[in-house]
């Protein structure tokens, strides 16, 4: 099972995920944890790249198309790889981000978003994605408290609202492959949720 986790900065992702992964581990599922951009030595890179705060000129294009290289590599080298072992592959996001940020968030041409995703992807499609969504303020302002500021967290507050706003769209029009859990409360609530609507799942395609 493909299983990704997306939502605006500050949601928690990345925090939730070693928790996530230490319960099924114990349950006896097996688990591969990975993040997105990055997850190879190649994607690593780019990450780099694409974070960096010096590299304000980058142009949303180029942005995008950054993210659909590393994306590339990702899905071949470890996704598909992992999928076929018969391992559970739980991703710190994937091409909804991209969807959400390149697309929403800059406002660039959805269509022409998704058939560059489609062509990175080679049409992988996650089984189950979860939206930990998050108030935009509250969001940043944990962001600023980890001290993990990078170049797309240093973008404008509008900007922002709009992934929000397309993560939310995105999670209506597909309700049977998104879940959205109120990442706003108790770190420990949320952690529960994201255990229940996962082994929900997985008991599903037993």
């Amino acid at each position: 099972m493909f299983i990704t986790l997306e939502g605006p900065e500050g949601s928690g992702k990345t925090s939730h995920i070693p928790y996530i992964v230490e319960y099924f581990r114990e349950k006896g599922y097996a688990v591969f944890p990975t993040r997105e951009p990055g997850g190879t030595s190649i994607g690593e890179q780019i990450r780099e790249i694409l974070h960096d705060l010096k590299n304000t000129e980058m142009h949303p294009r180029t942005e995008t198309l950054l993210y659909q290289a590393a994306r590339a590599q990702f899905v071949e080298q470890v996704i598909r790889p992992r999928l076929a072992m018969g391992e559970i592959v739980l991703s710190d996001r994937y091409y909804d981000s991209t969807i959400a940020y390149q697309g929403y968030g800059h406002q660039q041409d959805l269509e022409q978003v998704r058939s560059l995703i489609h062509y990175a992807t080679g049409g992988l499609v996650p089984d189950l994605t979860i939206l930990l969504d998050v108030d935009v303020e509250i969001g940043l302002k944990r962001k600023q408290k980890a001290d993990e500021w990078n170049r797309l967290d240093a973008y404008t507050v509008d900007f922002h609202r709009r992934v929000r706003a397309g993560y939310v769209e995105m999670a209506a029009r597909e309700p049977v492959r998104w879940r959205v859990v109120d990442a706003s409360r108790a770190w420990k609530s949320v952690q529960e949720e994201l255990r229940s609507v996962i082994l929900e799942n997985l008991e599903q395609t037993k």
